[in-house]
């Protein structure tokens, strides 16, 4: 019956003109992200054959959001947060077309390919805070934890999706064509934030600076009870757990020696296991996601070592799956209840916390496993990672009723 319930509410969620157009577009443009990303892993790579290169480019592509995600948060919570993404999506498309075309000159070397990623790395940092403070204006209240199930569905088919037509360009056609695949795609999700229909948004007061924004926004998430540990935990996930999807290009050609095909294959395997999980979550509805959070966190973290410490691909795959499937209930369970908690005024600044944790933390992982990987190889820092990462989860679902009062939904 339950289970019934959830099928029916993920049906149903569609019902909403806005989130059906938001969702249309944004599922196409995140084919073209995935595109993307294997494409730059993957020139990274060929390139230079080096664990730390690949480190470095996710660094540059991810680290901005560090730096800038507060500043973005504050943009988010003062403006129109529709118009905003619009914005940046068109720079991002316009930023996709000049990398294509880079690379169908020939002039890409690795110096090139890292400033490029650079430049896409500073756009998405402000892109991030104003599409995660849009979704909440898009349906209910009620409907949010069905919401950001979907659109973790919508993300992880992408995931399955792109990865896959991304090893069949680049051995086809090269990774020029990937690049301009991914702008293409940028189109419908622009026309779909255009025509939109949404009530004016809740803006913070403008009678004082970014500055004093950025810092209240911050203040109120380090002193809320239950906001405050979840960014902690969801943080040491990203920087211990998450890093391999920035690393799998050398696992794919150092550790298992399948090339492009068996890193198309490795991602498209992530996105399958991340796949199963949006379904699973948008039928399961709501529950104790607190629990759910740190229990797959803990999951994951041990199926991510099992996968560092095989050289068997098809055991690799099956671990990949489910640390993927893990991932994606962590994450998904952990922005519903930092959306559910949330004061809107304070949105855009909150989650350019979590947006600062979700894109810096691999990024920052990545360049430290990599880094390392030059002495140890890339199996050991990840399998240390991930054995920390257990350690955190397991804490947090110790206090996780505690956590779960904490992050009640604020009083309307």
């Amino acid at each position: 019956m339950a289970e019934a319930r959830g099928r029916l509410a993920a049906i149903a969620i569609f019902r909403y003109r806005n989130f059906r157009l938001y969702m249309a577009g944004h599922g196409l443009s995140l084919v073209g992200l995935w595109l993307h990303r294997v494409a730059v892993g993957w020139l990274a790579w060929d390139l230079t054959g080096s664990g730390t290169w690949l480190g470095v480019i996710a660094m540059v592509d991810l680290a901005p959001g560090v730096v800038l995600g507060p500043i973005a948060g504050a943009l988010a919570d003062r403006f129109d947060r529709r118009r905003l993404a619009q914005l940046f999506q068109i720079v991002a498309m316009f930023q996709a077309v000049l990398l294509a075309a880079l690379s169908f000159a020939g002039v890409l070397d690795i110096w090139l390919l890292a400033a490029m990623t650079l430049a896409l790395g500073v756009n998405q940092s402000f892109w991030q805070p104003a599409r995660l403070a849009l979704v909440p204006s898009l349906v209910p209240r009620a409907d949010l934890a069905t919401a950001i199930a979907v659109n973790a569905v919508v993300f992880n088919v992408a995931r399955f999706l792109g990865p896959a037509a991304a090893g069949a360009i680049i051995v086809w056609a090269g990774v020029g064509w990937a690049f301009l695949a991914n702008a293409v795609s940028y189109l419908a999700f622009i026309y779909a934030l255009a025509v939109l229909s949404l009530p004016p948004p809740a803006t913070a007061d403008r009678r004082h600076g970014i500055f004093a924004d950025m810092v209240q926004g911050i203040r109120y998430a380090l002193r809320h009870p239950g906001i405050s540990p979840l960014l902690l935990l969801l943080a040491a996930f990203a920087v211990l757990v998450r890093p391999v999807v920035e690393l799998l290009p050398g696992f794919a050609e150092a550790v298992f020696a399948r090339g492009a095909g068996g890193l198309a294959i490795m991602t498209s395997t992530m996105g399958a296991g991340a796949l199963v999980a949006g379904l699973w979550l948008a039928r399961r509805g709501g529950g104790d996601l607190m629990g759910l959070v740190a229990a797959a966190g803990s999951v994951g973290a041990l199926a991510l070592f099992a996968f560092a410490a095989t050289s068997w691909f098809a055991f690799a795959l099956a671990c990949l799956a489910v640390a993927a499937f893990c991932q994606t209930c962590m994450g998904v369970g952990g922005q519903t209840l930092l959306q559910s908690a949330i004061d809107d005024v304070m949105r855009g600044r909150v989650l350019s916390l979590y947006g600062m944790i979700f894109r810096g933390g691999p990024a920052l992982g990545a360049l430290a496993m990599g880094t390392a990987s030059e002495v140890t190889g890339l199996q050991v820092p990840v399998a240390l990672g991930a054995l920390i990462g257990v350690a955190a989860c397991a804490l947090a679902y110790r206090r996780r009723h505690a956590l779960a009062l904490a992050l009640a939904p604020p009083a309307t």
